[in-house]
């Protein structure tokens, strides 16, 4: 799938790169955490040169918010089969929740990062935030209370810091969401 970079259109070739930095990036997340990630050294294992890492991203926080915005994206919408309201929400938060929950390190990386005050971060957190809102407003369904879905995008973003944060796993959160969901919605 060719993303379009928060910096610019990517070609074919520009776009390989990108997703070989991304793959790269979730590589060394692995092994050393997000204080252990640098471009340089996500550059050398993705075969490219520093410079040529930092031309499509400004900072670690990006590129951790490119990997994350990029998982996002290529996740499919639950499948309704037949749920209610309720239900429709929470396998929406569910789902995202669930995204990085299997990867500790990825997931507490993509928190700090999204936190961060980089421009490109900030234009990607926008991105993920509006693909957020446009799930759950879908879950909600037509005629939806706007206060309602600024509540549940409230809650996921309290709970994806208190997550981050290491006040329990990215799979209590997606329980935890799920609890708290039913609050507000029922």
């Amino acid at each position: 799938m060719n993303f379009e970079s928060t910096r610019r259109r990517l070609t074919e070739k520009q776009a390989d790169t990108v997703d070989r930095l991304t793959k790269a990036a979730v590589e060394v997340l692995r092994e050393e955490g997000f204080a252990g990630l640098t471009v340089r050294s996500v550059a050398g294992i993705a075969g490219v040169a520093p410079a040529t890492a930092y031309t499509y991203f400004s900072s670690k926080e990006h590129l951790v918010a490119e990997v994350f915005w990029r998982r996002l994206a290529a996740s499919p919408q639950p499948v309704d089969e037949g749920l209610d309201r309720t239900g429709r929400v929470v396998a929406v938060l569910r789902h995202i929740a669930l995204l990085v929950a299997d990867e500790p390190e990825l997931a507490g990386a993509v928190t700090n990062a999204l936190l961060g005050r980089d421009p490109d971060v900030e234009h990607l957190r926008a991105r993920i935030g509006l693909e957020i809102r446009d799930r759950l407003a879908t879950a909600l369904g037509d005629g939806h209370d706007p206060d309602v879905l600024e509540a549940l995008e409230l809650l996921y973003a309290g709970g994806l810091v208190r997550a981050g944060m290491g006040y329990g796993s990215y799979a209590q959160f997606a329980d935890r969401l799920e609890t708290s969901a039913k609050l507000i919605l029922e």
